[in-house]
């Protein structure tokens, strides 16, 4: 890769790319405003809004989108009739999670063996840095051939669907010839990768009421209903005695064709505990790229500590399902509920509330931008060639994009490989990647533009 002028360029500006990092990483840009203060975000937006000023961007706009979120969109303007491009990523984060288990501060840039920690690192505000990486490096190199604009986006990790429903609204503002999404990850460092696939997702809450009020387990456990009790039945009934998703009426036979994920390697990346098994049925491709998912991220019950002997009146959970792409969120949202309510035991009252959605969507890699991609990933990755993958995780925006502009090309890679661990403590970024992905980019630009 030396031997190339854009990658000389790149690895030439990455003591820059640390330092804006290390600027964007401080932002504590949760679009939670409820527990995060609103100006952090706005704060990231406006260091967005000056990069691309600075970059000769125009057009450049904050957009204040419907769900109370800001996104930034900016247009650089290309040669006479080039093809435009659009690149996303989005600068809000994950909360921190427990701040006691960071080796360093989450909002803090911290380099340490190889890799920099610190939240949003890869998952996005990475993304960002690499964009404007790539500019820079075509920049220097002949200058950028395509009409680019770029949407950093506010509120993706809330699933709100703020810039989705803005570029409804909007339907001139992004449209592209190509769209490349930032918001990926190789399948492992140094194995140049495309997602091809994301999986949707559809989020649900179920209560269960079965008396008044609490009760004297003593008095009358044994015949009054327990509605926790009743709640854990009916979440048990999600799962097949393998740990496969069950819910009735949803198809969980499907088969991933592409890179193969080795169990071994599965396990170390999710660091699954030694003698634990792996649940599901199938390659771990299929389980995680190809099938749905359940999963029940939190229950409302009285903690252990100052518990009282007492069944329970009520009882709520919130669950996630992982939609497998050619599968319709709204009617999978509708066979949960249906199950839910279905398996809910003795009577109990039981409600059922959608909270989030996101549609699944599927790459068409048959497309000319996919042979730029390769193309440009053998020269950055040399020796290796482009993989493709899927994501158990959803872009939402990803199906909005397709369907405002169904001639448009999509194309997902970025920064988010196993070791980096998003959306858990201890977030990280190989700066190695950074540097190879974004001559990537610029490469895959020059390509596009040629082709």
């Amino acid at each position: 890769m030396s031997s190339n002028p854009v990658a000389e360029t790149v690895a030439s500006l990455m003591p820059r790319a640390k330092e804006e990092l290390t600027e964007l990483v401080a932002f504590k840009s949760v679009a939670d405003f409820d527990q995060f203060a609103r100006s952090e975000s706005e704060g990231a937006a406006r260091w967005i809004t000056d990069a691309l000023h600075a970059e000769g961007f125009q057009d450049v706009a904050v957009l204040d989108t419907p769900d109370g979120t800001q996104s930034v969109y900016g247009f650089l303007p290309g040669p006479e009739g080039a093809k435009t491009v659009l690149l996303y990523a989005h600068y809000d984060v994950q909360p921190p999670l427990d701040e006691a288990g960071w080796t360093t501060p989450p909002f803090e840039l911290v380099e340490r063996d190889g890799r920099w920690y610190g939240r949003g690192s890869a998952d996005c505000k990475g993304g960002v840095v690499m964009h404007l990486l790539a500019l820079r490096a075509l920049k220097a190199n002949g200058g950028v051939p395509v009409h680019v604009k770029v949407i950093v986006e506010g509120s993706e990790e809330q699933g709100t669907g703020g810039l989705e429903r803005y570029a409804e609204q909007h339907p001139d503002l992004l449209t592209a010839d190509a769209i490349v999404i930032g918001d990926s990850g190789n399948f492992r460092v140094g194995l140049p990768t495309v997602t091809s696939t994301l999986r949707g997702m559809t989020l649900v809450q179920v209560a269960i009421d079965t008396l008044e009020g609490n009760l004297h387990s003593g008095q009358f456990g044994g015949a009054a209903p327990d509605a926790l009790a009743a709640l854990i039945r009916v979440l048990d009934s999600l799962r097949a005695e393998d740990g496969s998703t069950a819910v009735d009426g949803l198809s969980s036979e499907a088969h991933w064709e592409g890179v193969e994920y080795a169990p071994e390697q599965f396990r170390a990346d999710a660091k699954v505990l030694d003698g634990v098994e792996l649940i599901g049925s199938g390659s771990v491709a299929d389980r995680i790229w190809a099938r749905p998912a359940v999963t029940v991220l939190g229950i409302d019950c009285p903690p252990v500590v100052g518990a009282t002997p007492s069944v329970q009146a009520s009882a709520r959970a919130l669950v996630s399902l992982r939609v497998a792409p050619g599968t319709d969120a709204a009617e999978a949202t509708k066979l949960l509920q249906t199950h839910l309510e279905a398996h809910t035991p003795w009577g109990a009252r039981v409600r059922t509330v959608q909270v989030g959605q996101g549609q699944a969507f599927r790459a068409d890699t048959s497309s000319p931008a996919y042979a730029a991609m390769a193309e440009a990933m053998a020269v950055a990755y040399p020796g290796e060639e482009m993989q493709y993958a899927g994501q158990g995780g959803s872009i939402p925006l990803c199906n909005t994009l397709a369907s405002l502009y169904p001639q448009a090309e999509i194309l997902l890679i970025g920064l988010s490989e196993p070791e980096a661990q998003i959306h858990a403590v201890n977030e990280s970024v190989s700066p190695e990647e950074l540097e190879r992905l974004s001559v990537t980019e610029a490469l895959f630009l020059r390509n596009y533009a040629a082709g």
